[in-house]
């Protein structure tokens, strides 16, 4: 048997209850999509029941889902990607990463700019496109890394192909990585690398994540001790520091995602397949480009029939999210947004809700329970709600 872990990166599906403390009133990824773009259509997903999780996503609903649908809120405080993947796989966090709303403070710039032998341009808040518009050019006269943060919790680091090598790039925010400790001990370093000329930058997919380890065991550790494959497609290496993980496999977009997972879906081995789609995120919610989001939803959408099909007899598909994204909010945060379950296996019953889930974690015991692994991590399953009845019939 396998799980199949997808996550859509940022597709949340409407405000936590806790989202005005986070300015996040009014949030719905799918929802505020749906409203404003007109032809917004998720068959596949509607077939699965995404539609029947809340009336708030704005699309229809299917009479005769063909998995198993429910939302989850978020336990831990915050709403990046580090901490979202975390309590899916069992750790829920009391405590927020670290921000730098007004970038980092001088001592820490100093100590890295000593450490790795170079000055620096930046240090503010701003978008990864507008940053190398704007400091690209300096960057390629001088050769100094552009550093940069945003809403959430990384310490970014810009720096042409052509100028520093990408090896010297992985080694600078490996540095980066050791020198961020205690209260500046933020989720991510990003290295992001870009080529091209003044006027015409552009980022390649060569970006890497370098997260903290963390803090305990997760659902994958668990998986792992118990003689389990444990496949990491996309950045979730970065996401757990390696942590738990018996294979990588790196993708430059989610049509590369989804490609990866089928194949890996086609081989013989036991265990989980853990993908993260990174293309609604990174492109299109903090850009703030809701009929690029739109689209990019249709495309995954227009991929699950054979996602569906590479699935063995006893395979298990959960698709979900890490946070909320909404394109149509002010800012470029991330937004603090239920996220959908839905749960599909040709043994599973069908139509059945899960209901709102307490946490994220969730989804990790029920992993955990469909391979009748016991273990003390955060969450309640819900195993017995998709699986028993359908075992019954």
């Amino acid at each position: 048997m396998k799980v199949i872990l997808m996550v859509m990166d940022s597709v949340g599906i409407g405000a936590l209850p806790d989202a005005h403390l986070y300015n996040d009133l009014g949030s719905n990824t799918v929802g505020n999509i749906a409203k404003t773009v007109p032809g917004f259509q998720l068959p596949n997903l509607v077939k699965l029941g995404l539609g029947n999780i809340s009336p708030s996503l704005n699309i229809a609903s299917s009479k005769n889902p063909i998995g198993s649908y429910g939302r989850a809120l978020e336990k831990s405080i915050g709403k990046d990607t580090t901490t979202g993947h975390w309590e899916i796989c069992g750790i829920v966090l009391e405590k927020a990463f670290p921000t730098f709303p007004n970038g980092f403070p001088s001592k820490i710039i100093r100590t890295f700019e000593k450490t790795i032998k170079r000055n620096i341009v930046g240090n503010i808040v701003g978008s990864g496109t507008d940053i190398i518009n704007r400091y690209g050019e300096v960057h390629i006269e001088t050769g100094f890394p552009i550093v940069y943060t945003s809403a959430d919790s990384v310490f970014q680091i810009a720096m042409h192909e052509k100028v520093i090598s990408l090896e010297e790039q992985y080694k600078i925010c490996k540095i980066a990585r050791e020198l961020l400790r205690d209260d500046f001990e933020v989720g991510r370093v990003i290295a992001r690398p870009f080529i091209g000329v003044p006027g015409n930058f552009a980022r390649t997919a060569n970006r890497r994540d370098f997260s903290i380890k963390p803090p305990s065991a997760t659902l994958l550790d668990v998986l792992k001790n118990n003689k389990k494959e444990v496949v990491a497609i996309g950045k979730i290496n970065d996401i757990f520091s390696g942590s738990g993980i018996t294979n990588t496999i790196k993708t430059i977009n989610n049509n590369h995602g989804v490609k990866e997972t089928i194949s890996c879906i086609k081989e013989d081995f036991e265990g989980l397949i853990f993908t993260n789609l990174i293309d609604f995120d990174m492109h299109y919610g903090h850009r703030r480009n809701v009929e690029g989001y739109a689209n990019c939803l249709m495309d995954f959408d227009a991929q699950i029939p054979s996602i569906l099909n590479s699935l063995g007899d006893d395979d298990v598909l959960i698709i979900t999210a890490d946070h909320g994204n909404d394109p149509t909010a002010s800012g470029t945060d991330h937004t603090r947004e239920y996220i959908p379950i839905l749960c599909y296996g040709k043994q599973l019953m069908e139509g059945v809700s899960i209901g709102t889930r307490t946490s994220f974690s969730d989804i990790g015991a029920t992993i955990l329970d469909a391979f009748k692994i016991r273990s003390e991590l955060n969450g309640v399953s819900f195993w017995q709600i998709i699986n028993d009845t359908a075992i019954q019939k």
